[in-house]
């Protein structure tokens, strides 16, 4: 049975055409205002100082690693949508192989499937590991909230303070993808006052999927604003020096994520994933290829 093919709105607002990456070109001054080489473009090995030597990128595959993740992670590639190594090549000025080592790397976490002979295409949002990935969120999270709140310095106090009021601003401004960066920031604060900076770390890597379904959630009437009266309580528990209130605050704020996903699911049916067949996905990729006029099998 074929997927609904319903138009994809994540809110009632127009989406803005996503931009394609461009190529990194060599600015006319190097580190400091030194002026480049004329003929290379490139700072001459006098011009290069050891803080120059040190700022050096590593390998081009992270950064385009890094961009498509970001790109997955936001949505602004939607689920099903075809991903073409020529195409990110051309746009970076590369050759396929560092384009080909990010996308594998972004398959091996759920972001991309890949399809031999037929393709490479944006992975639907699981609903099956959400769960299990909140709940997990929810434990570590409810580790970092009680130590946080029984040790809380009165300048850590005016960090999370000053977070709380960038997602103010962001909801003022209607601007979902700034209140996603303060949201992020607040929790990782958290996890900074417990003096367990690793721990957020580690639940980035378990809610990966969980990201991309909670930027469905966003666009939701009266979402933010609710969003935000949690993270108020939680930070009143956090003042207060009271770990239990803090635990069962957060704790809260996160169960909320569990009991919208039904709801999301309803709203965007055709960007979730549910249990299929190998033979299932095969023919959903032959499905998505004819319904773009091109020939099954080819890439």
């Amino acid at each position: 049975m074929k997927r609904p093919t319903a138009s994809r709105k994540l809110s009632s607002r127009k989406a803005k055409p996503r931009r394609r990456p461009q190529p990194l070109q060599a600015s006319p001054v190097g580190p400091r205002g030194s002026p480049r080489s004329l003929v290379t473009g490139k700072l001459t090995s006098a011009e290069r100082g050891p803080k120059s030597r040190s700022k050096r990128a590593g390998p081009l595959s992270a950064t385009i690693y890094a961009d498509l993740r970001q790109q997955l992670v936001s949505l602004q590639r939607l689920p099903d949508e075809p991903v073409s190594e020529s195409e990110i090549a051309e746009a970076y000025g590369v050759s396929r192989t560092p384009v080909r080592e990010a996308i594998l790397k972004l398959a091996d976490e759920g972001l991309l499937e890949i399809f031999p002979q037929s393709g490479i295409f944006v992975s639907r949002i699981p609903i099956a590991e959400l769960p299990e990935a909140i709940l997990v969120r929810r434990a570590l999270e409810e580790t970092t909230a009680r130590i946080a709140a029984s040790q809380a310095t009165a300048s850590q106090l005016l960090a999370l303070q000053s977070v709380l009021q960038s997602q103010r601003e962001a909801e003022s401004a209607d601007d979902h993808d700034a209140f996603h960066r303060a949201d992020e920031a607040f929790h990782a604060t958290i996890a900074e006052v417990a003096g367990y900076p690793g721990i957020w770390t580690l639940i980035q890597q378990v809610k990966i999927h969980v990201d991309r379904y909670r930027r469905l959630t966003l666009p939701q009437p009266g979402r933010i604003t609710r969003a935000i009266a949690e993270h108020e309580t939680i930070l009143a528990a956090i003042a207060a020096h009271d770990p239990a209130q803090a635990v069962a605050a957060i704790g809260d704020h996160l169960e909320r994520l569990l009991a919208d996903i039904s709801a999301t699911q309803e709203l965007n049916p055709d960007l979730f994933a549910i249990a299929e067949s190998k033979a299932g996905a095969d023919r959903r990729v032959t499905d998505q290829q004819k319904q773009r006029g091109r020939k099954p099998g080819r890439v």
